[in-house]
This record gives C-alpha cells, structure tokens and sequence, in this order.
C-alpha cells in the first residue's frame, strides 16, 4: 500500500470516529451517521474490489448532507468532509485497479472521470446550500442546471451564432490558409527570414486590443467574430506546421529524389503525412483559442444573441445563473470540438508512436 493511500484511510477513520462520537449528540441524522462510521472502520483495509460499497457509503454520506437542516453545525461539516474522503478512496480504489482489455482501461478513466466530477458538483452543491451562499455570487449546480433546461431555446441559439458561425468559420478559415501559408513559407527561404518573426510578433498582441478594431472593419455579425478567430488561430498553427514540414529526415527526402519525385510529389507523399503529429498539435491548441476568441469578440459587440453577449447582458442583470449555463454550453461545445479532433488525430497518425502507445 502506498503513503498517500495509508495517510488518506487514516484520515479517514480519524474523521469516521469524530463522526460517530458526534452522532450521540446531534439530531436524528447523527444515528444514520454514526453507522456510517462504524462501516468506514471496517472498509479501512479495502482493496480495488471494494470500491462499489466505498462508493455506496459515499453516496448515502452525499445524501445525508444535502438532506441535512440549515443552519449547519459542526457535525453536517464533518459529514461533509467525511463524503468528501469517502468519494476520494473510492477514486483510488478504482484507479488501483489493473485491467488487460484496453476498452476496460478506457472504461476505468471514463469512470473515475465521471466519480471525481459528480463530487466536484456535490461539493459545491452542499457547500452553497450549507453556507447559504446568495446566488449573485455563487448560484448552485441545481439552479443552474433548472435555468439550462428552461432556456435550450436561448443556449441553443446562443450556440449558433457563436460557435457554429463564428468559431468553426474561423476556425476553418485560419488554419486552412496557415497551412497554405506554411507550404510558401517552406518554398521561400526570404519568407521564412521575414514571416515568422512578423508572425511571433502579431501573436504576441492582446486580443482585448484586436477585437474591437475587427469588430469596426467587418461589423457586429458573426464575420467581425470569425475574423478575431482567424487572427487567433493562424500563427500558431502556422508554427506547428512549418516545424513539421521539416519533420521528414535528408535520407528521406534524398530517396524521394532518387526516385525522381519532384517538389510537389514529395510534399503529398512525405513531408504532409510526416508533418501530420505536429498539424494535430496545432489544430488542437487552435479549437480552445477559436472558443476564446468567437466570446471574447462578442463583448465588444454582436447582434441580439451569441454566448459572449448572452454572458455579458446577464452579469449586468445579476443573472448568474444563466452565465454559468452559458460556460456550461461553451465548455461542452469546446471539449467536443476538442475530442473530435483528438479522434480525427488518432486514425490519420496512427503511425506515430505516440499514437501506438496508447
């Protein structure tokens, strides 16, 4: 057994019999608490086969504290932290485990994934309800989750304009044209001298100080948004794929030449597919920064909808609620975007070992 897991089970008990010796003199959840404790003693020595009952502890835990009265006490705190733990072991547990299959190690990370974000909203669930945080500062997970289903009509149109014709649109154009950049980069040793220095130095400016100046040249539709997505994506995807056009080695490309293959033929043939890891790279880092950029541009003007405007309009009427879900649906929409290049990344570079290790 590791350090960290025999310091968390001790913990653990520590917490279980402050829990227990609580339950004596506090209301009628205390009962069902101190069994809880006594339970948590007797799964101390728990090994990876153990984690769905650790699990049901820490879900009979969660819904003891979000059942518990207001005001809190000491007690529902330390029942708090005592699910808290309970949800961590489980995690370790299930971490611990080893598995041949590679779809049960994928099911493993999905799982301990899904477990560490259901406590994350738990804990901020019980922590708003338990402190009566207001919900200007910090609205919780249910009230946001009540507003997002009651405005699919809203979020979804927000998404529209902004993700759909703004960041894709971007997203296309700009790294469409840095690859071609890329390619004349590579055919033109004075570009390479006089480009990229031009280009670090153009990534370098805040977007803050690009987006209104945008905004002004193309408008406050979508196009003004794309065009801030544009600026935003193009350089570093042109950096990743100038360094991958050199990816392929002199033998290589010596080969290429033997076999009379002419500029053209030995870029389609071998210097793009070499290039591909570092292309995936960039198009990788370009989907957070297309996000970023399509809400950002929109607070210094859009139209009637789109998530920056949306996010904007609600702070202003301490509508936090409907910010949250506004992230929400950007945080989503972004990770999608993310995985489904990760996937497009995997079946074209599968060659690559950093794809073969996985």
């Amino acid at each position: 057994m590791t350090g960290p897991a025999v310091i968390l089970r001790g913990v653990i008990g520590l917490v279980a019999l402050m829990a227990a010796g609580l339950a004596a003199v506090s209301h009628q959840i205390g009962v069902a608490a101190g069994l809880l404790a006594l339970t948590v003693l007797v799964a101390m020595a728990a090994r990876p086969r153990a984690a769905l009952p650790v699990l049901g502890l820490a879900l009979l835990a969660a819904w003891l504290v979000l059942r518990a009265p207001l005001p809190w006490g000491l007690f529902d705190a330390s029942l708090l932290l005592l699910g808290w733990l309970l949800a961590w072991l489980t995690v370790a547990l299930v971490a611990e485990a080893r598995f041949v299959s590679p779809a049960a190690r994928r099911l493993q990370g999905l799982v301990v994934t899904l477990i560490f974000g259901a406590t994350v909203l738990w804990l901020w669930e019980a922590v708003v309800r338990g402190m009566e945080v207001s919900a200007v500062i910090l609205p919780a997970p249910s009230a946001i989750a009540a507003r997002f289903a009651g405005s699919v009509d809203v979020l979804w149109g927000d998404f529209l304009q902004t993700f759909v014709k703004g960041a894709l649109s971007g997203y296309a154009m700009g790294c469409g044209a840095a690859v071609l950049t890329a390619i004349a980069v590579d055919r033109s040793p004075f570009l390479q001298r006089g480009l990229l220095p031009v280009g670090n130095f153009v990534a370098a400016l805040p977007i803050v100080g690009i987006a209104p100046i945008l905004v002004m040249w193309f408008g406050f539709d979508w196009q003004s948004k794309a065009a801030v997505v544009v600026v935003m994506v193009f350089f570093p995807m042109l950096v990743n794929t100038v360094e991958g056009l050199k990816a392929s080695d002199a033998m290589q490309r010596d080969l290429m030449a033997t076999y009379g293959a002419g500029y053209w033929q030995s870029l389609w043939k071998l210097r793009l597919p070499a290039a591909m890891p570092f292309m995936f790279n960039g198009l990788k880092i370009a989907t957070t920064l297309a996000m970023i950029g399509a809400i950002v541009a929109e607070f210094f003007g859009s139209p009637t909808q789109g998530m920056g405007f949306r996010i904007s309009t609600e702070v202003g009427r301490l509508g936090l609620d409907m910010v949250w879900s506004e992230i929400a649906v950007a945080a989503i929409a972004g990770s999608a975007f993310y995985g489904l290049v990760a996937m497009m990344e995997k079946g074209v570079t599968f060659w690559h070992p950093s794809q073969r290790r996985r």
